[in-house]
């Protein structure tokens, strides 16, 4: 199930053992008829580490207080996103302004192939074995929300097949599969 409902969602925010990384800290500056006034902006990711992950921002004068109010706002986004073994169940691609991310699952011991922000992501969820390509922009931001975008379109063959009202077929992983 993808979303989750608000009980889960309570659940997350009280459990201690959750997975958080802070994946960029930008100094913002607003500027006034005195000068600027500068500020920061915390991009944050949280995840158990068993499929489900969160992503969040904040902004805030000083840069403990940016961190904190992006890893609520993270842990308040957290949803399942169904996993097979230790890699996605298909090929996906997430955008988010200028940002695409590529995401495809790949064979057992191949790791996670990822730089930034997506890898971050991907590790606070749990996955071990996947392959990414990060194109278009190369905003921090952005990219990050892309891979969550992406992360939030995959779907289980099982799923699927119970929406469409076929009946469950059993599917071999790709990496099984003769030539």
């Amino acid at each position: 199930m993808v979303g989750g409902n608000v009980r889960d969602r309570e659940v997350f925010q009280e459990r201690e053992e959750l997975d958080e990384r802070v994946v960029d800290i930008t100094r913002v500056a607003k500027v006034v008829k005195g000068g600027r006034h500068f500020g920061f902006r915390v991009v944050a990711v949280v995840g158990d580490n068993r499929g489900h992950v969160g992503v969040g921002v904040g902004k805030a004068r000083a840069v403990p207080d940016a961190i904190r109010k992006a890893t609520e706002r993270a842990r308040r986004s957290m949803c399942a996103i169904p996993l097979i073994q230790t890699t996605v169940p298909h090929e996906v691609v997430g955008r988010c302004g200028g940002a695409r991310v590529l995401i495809k699952p790949a064979a057992p011991g191949t790791g996670v192939i990822a730089a930034g922000g997506v890898r971050a992501v991907l590790e606070a969820l749990g996955v071990h074995d996947v392959l990414t390509k990060s194109q278009g922009s190369s905003n921090v931001l952005n990219v990050v929300w892309a891979a969550f975008d992406a992360l939030k379109q995959l779907r289980r063959v099982e799923d699927v097949a119970r929406e469409r009202g076929v009946q469950e077929i059993k599917v071999t992983p790709f990496w099984r599969r003769g030539k």
